[in-house]
């Protein structure tokens, strides 16, 4: 940086440079030119000072300029910062809300698949959502008074669950289903299905007694007999052998 040098600064310097050729004693007096020598120096000295100052404030003024610039140019990125972080944070808070949506959703996906428990003549059984969307569809069908239907759609079920705790009792309706529209031999064959494999649920003493009535119905009296005999020997305290107990007396 260069140094300013003033008009008073140059007289001082051409002032003392005049006297340095001469004798002091060509001007003054040795005491006259002591005291001018003195004077010079002095407001030589002076001007230095004052010149130091003058420096001195110029480069604290450029100083707090470039702190203003700084501070500034702080302030920009502050607030360019804070543009990305809001920016940012909406992002994040739309991802968490995205990440929860598919959590809830996979989670119903996961519950519809999942098996359900439900209780069926007093059991508890556990079906997959599909068998139970198929069970309901042909008990639908029954109750509708469509039987034919529901004869088609119970026998695909026994068909496609043979171990479901639905199947005892899709095998009943299957008969009463062909019973319904007046087929007793099938109505017979899907009865006996249920005596054969579940022979310890609730619906084998009633399906034989319905299988009694379609021999009844075929005018298969020897048949029908030893069918709720066969009622009452293995099953004495269902409640169908309170039935079959009347109708053996009816058939003497």
């Amino acid at each position: 940086m260069k140094k300013l040098v003033s008009p008073a600064l140059a007289a001082a310097c051409l002032a003392m440079a005049s006297l340095a050729p001469l004798p002091a004693h060509a001007l003054f007096g040795d005491d006259e030119a002591r005291k001018a020598i003195l004077e010079l120096r002095g407001k030589f000295d002076a001007f230095q000072k004052e010149n130091a100052t003058q420096l001195e404030g110029k480069a604290s003024q450029r100083s707090v300029l470039d702190l203003a610039n700084q501070n500034e140019q702080l302030r920009q990125e502050i607030a360019k910062l804070r543009g990305q972080l809001e920016v940012l944070s909406n992002e994040l808070a739309n991802a968490q809300q995205r990440q929860k949506d598919f959590y809830v959703d996979l989670d119903t996906r996961l519950r519809k698949l999942e098996p359900q428990r439900v209780s069926v003549d007093g059991r508890e059984i556990s079906v997959d959502p599909a068998e139970q969307k198929s069970y309901d569809a042909a008990l639908a069908s029954f109750n509708g008074g469509d039987y034919k239907a529901a004869a088609v759609a119970l026998a695909d079920f026994t068909r496609r669950y043979p171990q479901s705790g639905y199947a005892p009792n899709a095998q009943y309706m299957l008969g009463n289903s062909y019973y319904a529209q007046h087929d007793c031999r099938n109505a017979i064959t899907a009865q006996q299905a249920v005596v054969k494999n579940f022979p310890d649920h609730a619906k084998a003493p009633d399906a034989l007694l319905n299988i009694a009535t379609c021999q009844l119905e075929m005018k298969d009296r020897t048949a029908t007999r030893k069918t709720l005999e066969s009622l009452l020997a293995k099953y004495p305290d269902a409640p169908a052998a309170k039935t079959a107990k009347e109708r053996l007396a009816a058939l003497k």
